[in-house]
Formats: structure tokens, C-alpha cells, sequence
């Protein structure tokens, strides 16, 4: 059997306006509608494909407040086994690297993981590294940014797509990949599957539980804070150009003005 672990997040609505708390300049996640993070969905939809082409099991891992079982609960609709949701109000403003450590130490309740799956990044933090610390703490290889993946036997092997051509990557299981948004188009949960979910397992960990130091995680431990932010300004009206004969050359000369020619 491939066990396979996802992690998974839950992000405001991208289609919704993001605030900050005034206190501490955390994100606000009260004041937007929370959802399962698209890039997550992908990740899910894969792992499912790799357990129906052979004997799997897919553990859905996520960090984050009592809401989170949102996006868990989804993410089990859509077909995953069970999940590991860790809670805890330490772990409040924690940045990726007290993040990427618990969910290195909540993976290690997977007794026997082969493959651990996650999106290339977060469509709220946008930071793109914890894939990569998460498999350098758990100490297995990485192949980050796939659009394709193929497990066949004990090895994983995907394609990476750059603007400079294609990579074919491989690594031996036990190992971590990190997916992007080409990878698949991730499958909507039927009723069947939304009634399921409501009866398969959830294991619920705080950070002493996984024997993670409140220490190391939270706002007050991050190796980085937000001073300040603004609202992005209003677009503002383009240049508009009268062609009297000589368009062309106006059009030239306002390129080379933007240095863009």
C-alpha cells in the first residue's frame, strides 16, 4: 500500500478583500470567507489519481484554527481516507519556517508515509518554500514545481516546466513533491463523497502533542513581521495617443520612454 500524506490550507476567498489586524498586522481571517486553497485542491486531486491506479491511502494534513475542518472536510469529500488537523492558538502568526516544522513533526504520526504532497505555494502567503523546508526536516528528497507525476514502485518521477524547456526529475520513496496549477483539473465532490466524509476520522494534535516547542512557533518566535501595508492604488487612465500620420513614432517613443523597447 502507497500511504500518501497532503497538506492542505485554508486561505481566504482570493475574490475577496484581505485585511490586516490593526493590533499585530496579522492577516484577518474573519473578514473574508475561507476556502481550501486552489493549488491544495490539485494536490488532492493528484494523490487520488496515484491511490486508483494501485493500492493507496491518502492522510490529509493541515495546520490552523477549529475553521480549517472546512477545507479538511472538502478535501475528504473529494475522496481523501482521513486527516491530522493541528490546533492550537500558539501557534497564531507563525511564519513558514514554525509552520513547515509542524507539519514535519504531524507527518511523523503517519507511521510509514511514502509520499508527502503539497502545493507549490499558498495563494495567501505566497512565500513557495515549505515544501522544501518540510522534506529537508523530515531528511527525504525533493521534487518541487511538477506538473506531472508517476509513482512506479518504489520511485517518484515528475516533470518540471520552466521558461527554459522541461526537467524530468526521479527520487526514491520516502520523498516530498510539491505540485502546480497545471498539474490536473481537481474533481467536485459528489454527494455520496460529501456524506462520507462527515464519517471518516480526524485526528486533532496541539504542538505538545507533536512535541513541538511553543518557542519556536507563533508571532512572537516569526523571523519576519509586517510593519506596515496599503491598499494596492486605484489603476489610473492610460496614455491616449491621436494618430495624426504619426502614431507610429509616438507609440515608439513612449516604449523607449518605459524602457520596454
Amino acid at each position: 500500500m502507497t500511504k500518501i500524506v497532503v497538506l492542505v490550507k485554508q486561505v481566504p476567498d482570493t475574490y475577496s478583500e484581505r485585511k490586516l489586524n490593526e493590533s499585530d498586522h496579522t492577516l484577518d481571517r474573519e473578514s473574508a470567507d475561507a476556502v481550501l486553497d486552489e493549488i491544495n485542491e490539485r494536490a488532492v486531486e493528484e494523490a487520488l489519481k496515484i491511490k486508483e491506479a494501485g493500492d493507496g491511502e491518502v492522510t490529509v494534513v493541515s495546520v490552523g484554527p477549529d475553521r480549517v475542518t472546512d477545507a479538511i472536510r472538502k478535501a475528504l469529500s473529494m475522496g481523501a481516507d482521513k486527516a491530522i488537523h493541528v490546533s492550537d492558538e500558539a501557534l497564531r502568526g507563525s511564519d513558514l519556517i514554525a509552520t513547515a516544522k509542524v507539519l514535519a513533526a504531524a507527518i511523523g504520526k503517519v507511521e510509514g508515509y511514502d509520499l508527502v504532497i503539497a502545493g507549490n505555494e499558498a495563494s495567501d502567503g505566497r512565500g513557495g518554500a515549505v515544501p522544501a523546508v518540510v522534506a529537508e526536516l523530515l531528511g527525504v528528497p525533493q521534487l518541487t514545481h511538477l506538473r506531472e507525476v508517476t509513482v512506479e514502485g518504489g520511485t517518484v518521477k515528475g516533470v518540471r516546466e520552466t521558461d527554459d524547456g522541461r526537467t524530468t526529475l526521479e527520487a526514491p520513496l520516502p520523498a516530498l513533491i510539491s505540485v502546480t496549477e497545471k498539474i490536473n483539473e481537481p474533481r467536485y465532490p459528489s454527494f455520496k463523497g460529501i456524506m462520507a466524509a462527515k464519517k471518516k476520522p480526524v485526528d486533532t494534535f496541539t504542538i505538545a502533542d507533536l512535541g513541538v516547542d511553543a518557542g519556536e512557533v507563533g508571532l512572537g518566535n516569526a523571523w519576519s513581521s509586517v510593519t506596515e501595508a496599503a491598499p494596492k492604488p486605484p489603476r489610473q487612465a492610460g496614455q491616449r495617443v491621436e494618430d495624426e500620420g504619426d502614431g507610429g513614432v509616438k507609440i515608439a517613443e513612449y516604449l523607449v520612454g518605459q524602457k520596454l523597447i
